[in-house]
Protein backbone atom coordinates (compact mmCIF):
# COMPACT_ATOMS: atom_id res chain seq x y z
CA UNK A 1 0.00 0.00 0.00
CA UNK A 2 1.01 3.55 -0.57
CA UNK A 3 1.39 5.55 2.48
CA UNK A 4 3.14 8.91 0.61
CA UNK A 5 1.40 12.02 0.74
CA UNK A 6 1.90 14.80 -2.24
CA UNK A 7 2.64 18.27 -1.36
CA UNK A 8 0.57 20.22 -3.65
CA UNK A 9 1.31 23.73 -2.37
CA UNK A 10 3.74 25.37 0.12
CA UNK A 11 2.36 28.35 1.82
CA UNK A 12 4.99 30.05 4.41
CA UNK A 13 3.52 32.10 7.07
CA UNK A 14 6.29 32.85 9.45
CA UNK A 15 9.95 33.16 8.90
CA UNK A 16 11.57 33.60 12.22
CA UNK A 17 15.42 33.34 13.05
CA UNK A 18 15.39 29.17 14.19
CA UNK A 19 12.02 28.19 12.95
CA UNK A 20 10.09 28.88 9.65
CA UNK A 21 5.94 28.06 9.54
CA UNK A 22 3.90 26.92 6.93
CA UNK A 23 0.70 25.74 6.20
CA UNK A 24 0.73 23.21 2.55
CA UNK A 25 -2.32 22.02 0.54
CA UNK A 26 -1.61 18.02 0.25
CA UNK A 27 -2.82 15.02 -1.43
CA UNK A 28 -3.43 12.35 0.63
CA UNK A 29 -2.97 8.82 -0.96
CA UNK A 30 -6.08 8.00 -2.06
CA UNK A 31 -6.32 11.26 -3.99
CA UNK A 32 -7.82 12.98 -1.59
CA UNK A 33 -6.95 16.96 -1.04
CA UNK A 34 -5.47 17.56 2.91
CA UNK A 35 -4.01 20.51 4.99
CA UNK A 36 -0.71 20.03 6.37
CA UNK A 37 0.97 22.15 9.31
CA UNK A 38 4.20 22.43 9.48
CA UNK A 39 7.38 24.23 11.08
CA UNK A 40 10.43 24.20 9.63
CA UNK A 41 13.68 23.67 11.62
CA UNK A 42 17.39 23.32 11.25
CA UNK A 43 17.88 20.54 13.04
CA UNK A 44 20.15 20.03 15.89
CA UNK A 45 23.08 17.92 17.18
CA UNK A 46 23.13 16.70 21.16
CA UNK A 47 25.75 15.12 23.38
CA UNK A 48 25.77 12.34 26.13
CA UNK A 49 29.36 12.59 28.01
CA UNK A 50 30.37 10.59 30.66
CA UNK A 51 33.67 10.52 32.58
CA UNK A 52 34.06 8.61 35.58
CA UNK A 53 30.96 7.43 35.73
CA UNK A 54 28.88 10.32 35.93
CA UNK A 55 26.71 12.31 33.17
CA UNK A 56 27.14 15.59 32.60
CA UNK A 57 24.30 17.41 32.68
CA UNK A 58 22.90 20.54 31.97
CA UNK A 59 19.99 22.22 34.11
CA UNK A 60 18.30 25.08 31.56
CA UNK A 61 14.70 26.65 32.07
CA UNK A 62 12.89 26.36 28.86
CA UNK A 63 10.61 28.74 28.13
CA UNK A 64 7.81 26.30 26.57
CA UNK A 65 7.17 24.40 29.36
CA UNK A 66 7.76 26.86 32.05
CA UNK A 67 10.57 25.04 33.65
CA UNK A 68 13.48 24.09 34.75
CA UNK A 69 14.89 20.63 32.37
CA UNK A 70 17.90 18.28 32.71
CA UNK A 71 19.44 17.56 29.34
CA UNK A 72 21.97 16.71 28.01
CA UNK A 73 24.11 19.42 26.57
CA UNK A 74 22.65 20.02 22.48
CA UNK A 75 22.18 22.87 20.26
CA UNK A 76 20.68 24.01 16.85
CA UNK A 77 22.67 23.26 13.83
CA UNK A 78 23.69 26.14 11.98
CA UNK A 79 23.18 26.04 8.62
CA UNK A 80 25.63 23.74 6.26
CA UNK A 81 27.05 22.53 9.81
CA UNK A 82 28.25 19.01 10.62
CA UNK A 83 26.31 17.57 13.39
CA UNK A 84 29.53 16.17 14.87
CA UNK A 85 31.07 19.29 15.09
CA UNK A 86 27.89 20.92 16.48
CA UNK A 87 27.25 17.98 19.34
CA UNK A 88 31.50 18.76 19.85
CA UNK A 89 30.51 22.60 19.98
CA UNK A 90 27.74 22.50 22.06
CA UNK A 91 29.54 20.20 24.68
CA UNK A 92 32.19 22.76 24.93
CA UNK A 93 30.45 25.71 24.87
CA UNK A 94 27.74 24.55 27.52
CA UNK A 95 30.24 22.38 30.02
CA UNK A 96 33.75 23.16 28.87
CA UNK A 97 34.83 19.70 27.86
CA UNK A 98 36.09 19.02 24.59
CA UNK A 99 36.42 15.67 22.91
CA UNK A 100 38.90 14.41 20.93
CA UNK A 101 36.17 12.66 18.97
CA UNK A 102 32.42 11.54 18.80
CA UNK A 103 30.85 8.40 18.26
CA UNK A 104 27.37 8.84 16.53
CA UNK A 105 24.24 6.74 18.30
CA UNK A 106 21.36 8.17 16.84
CA UNK A 107 19.21 10.47 14.28
CA UNK A 108 16.12 10.92 15.48
CA UNK A 109 13.19 12.67 14.38
CA UNK A 110 11.67 14.52 17.81
CA UNK A 111 7.75 15.22 16.89
CA UNK A 112 6.99 14.12 13.08
CA UNK A 113 3.58 15.06 13.21
CA UNK A 114 4.43 18.40 12.66
CA UNK A 115 8.02 19.06 12.18
CA UNK A 116 11.28 18.20 9.81
CA UNK A 117 13.24 19.06 12.56
CA UNK A 118 16.13 15.58 13.02
CA UNK A 119 18.36 15.41 16.22
CA UNK A 120 21.68 13.57 15.61
CA UNK A 121 23.00 12.48 19.31
CA UNK A 122 26.75 11.23 19.77
CA UNK A 123 28.56 10.21 22.64
CA UNK A 124 31.94 12.47 23.60
CA UNK A 125 35.00 10.29 24.09
CA UNK A 126 38.69 11.14 24.96
CA UNK A 127 37.21 14.13 26.68
CA UNK A 128 39.56 17.00 28.14
CA UNK A 129 38.97 20.49 29.72
CA UNK A 130 38.27 23.39 27.27
CA UNK A 131 36.60 26.56 28.29
CA UNK A 132 32.96 27.58 29.00
CA UNK A 133 31.58 30.17 26.36
CA UNK A 134 27.86 30.17 26.21
CA UNK A 135 25.52 32.01 23.68
CA UNK A 136 24.74 35.03 25.19
CA UNK A 137 20.73 33.65 25.79
CA UNK A 138 21.83 30.82 27.14
CA UNK A 139 22.16 30.16 31.01
CA UNK A 140 23.10 26.57 32.10
CA UNK A 141 24.00 24.88 35.54
CA UNK A 142 26.21 22.07 34.96
CA UNK A 143 26.34 19.00 36.98
CA UNK A 144 28.35 15.87 37.03
CA UNK A 145 25.35 12.62 37.96
CA UNK A 146 26.41 9.44 38.47
CA UNK A 147 25.30 6.90 36.07
CA UNK A 148 22.50 5.41 38.95
CA UNK A 149 21.31 8.28 39.94
CA UNK A 150 20.61 9.73 35.77
CA UNK A 151 18.96 6.52 35.55
CA UNK A 152 16.89 6.78 38.46
CA UNK A 153 15.92 10.36 37.71
CA UNK A 154 14.41 8.98 34.44
CA UNK A 155 12.72 6.46 36.24
CA UNK A 156 10.68 8.84 38.36
CA UNK A 157 10.61 11.79 35.86
CA UNK A 158 12.92 14.44 37.04
CA UNK A 159 14.83 14.11 33.18
CA UNK A 160 11.33 14.81 30.90
CA UNK A 161 13.23 16.12 27.67
CA UNK A 162 13.27 12.89 25.48
CA UNK A 163 17.51 13.16 23.77
CA UNK A 164 18.58 12.63 26.92
CA UNK A 165 15.74 9.82 28.41
CA UNK A 166 17.39 8.03 24.90
CA UNK A 167 21.26 8.75 25.55
CA UNK A 168 20.96 7.56 29.12
CA UNK A 169 18.72 4.75 27.85
CA UNK A 170 21.47 3.74 25.34
CA UNK A 171 24.44 3.62 27.73
CA UNK A 172 21.83 1.81 30.64
CA UNK A 173 21.53 -0.78 27.26
CA UNK A 174 25.22 -0.68 26.66
CA UNK A 175 25.85 -1.81 30.87
CA UNK A 176 26.94 2.12 31.38
CA UNK A 177 29.93 1.32 29.62
CA UNK A 178 30.35 5.17 29.27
Amino acid sequence: MNLKEKTVEKHVLYTGKIINLRVDDAELPDGKPCTREMVEHPGGAAILCVEEGKILLVRQFRYAYGEELWEIPAGKLDRGEDPAHAAARELEEETGRVPSSVEFLYLLYPTPGYTNEKLYVYRACGVHAGHVHPDEDEFVSVCAVPVAEAAQMVADGRIRDAKTIIAIQRLLLEGAKG
